[in-house]
């Protein structure tokens, strides 16, 4: 599978991660982002066990990553047309905090209904995501409260020896990548800057 502009193989990294999905464990891998933690985005056993991880309150939301607009449309009920705007000009990943979530398990929702999702470009996150056909979550690879980590040298031995799978491609590059632009988006197309 190295019909990719990495020239990279992924096939055996995105196959063995979709064993762990499935079976609602955690995987460490390279976002479209920074590395992150990931599980079954409609899992709530699997997401509690991300919390516990990174010993982080369970009030705080995650973010759910989606390969295209179909699946997009799965989970919020209503895309604002603002949104297609934002993203198709965005030059960086932004995630967007939508209202009127479905279709995602309760612990990766907010008190409000609302939820952070953001729809990947990245190559290797939009195969893993297609091919396992459901949302994944993507947090930080970091214990709360720690800086996150901004290439895979930098993540902890804790983290790394407490998900199931750590994804191989990536490992090796040194580009310091950083975390999405944030914004809320209200039904009514009122738009908030959360994280620049």
């Amino acid at each position: 599978m190295k019909n990719n502009r990495s020239g990279y193989d992924f096939s055996d990294d995105i196959s063995r991660s979709i064993e762990v999905l499935k079976k609602g464990g955690l995987i460490l891998y390279p976002t479209d982002t920074i590395w992150g933690i990931g599980c079954d985005a409609t899992n709530s056993e699997a997401i509690k066990k991300i919390y516990s991880l990174k010993k982080r309150d369970n009030s705080q939301s995650l973010i759910s990553l989606v390969c295209d607009e179909r699946m997009l449309n799965k989970v919020v009920k209503l895309v604002p047309a603002v949104a297609w705007d934002i993203m198709e000009y965005s030059e960086k990943p932004i995630t967007i905090i939508y209202d009127d979530i479905h279709q995602i398990a309760p612990e990766a929702i907010a008190d409000d209904g609302s939820a952070a999702i953001r729809m990947v470009k990245d190559e290797f996150c939009r195969q893993l995501i297609y091919k396992f056909n459901k949302p994944i979550i993507s947090t930080s690879a970091n214990i709360s409260g720690q800086p996150a980590p901004l290439v895979f040298g930098e993540i902890c031995q804790e983290i790394i020896s407490g998900v199931d799978y750590v994804v191989n491609f990536r490992q090796k590059d040194n580009v310091k990548h950083k975390a999405s632009s944030i914004i809320k988006l209200k039904s009514d197309g009122e738009v908030a800057v959360i994280r620049k």
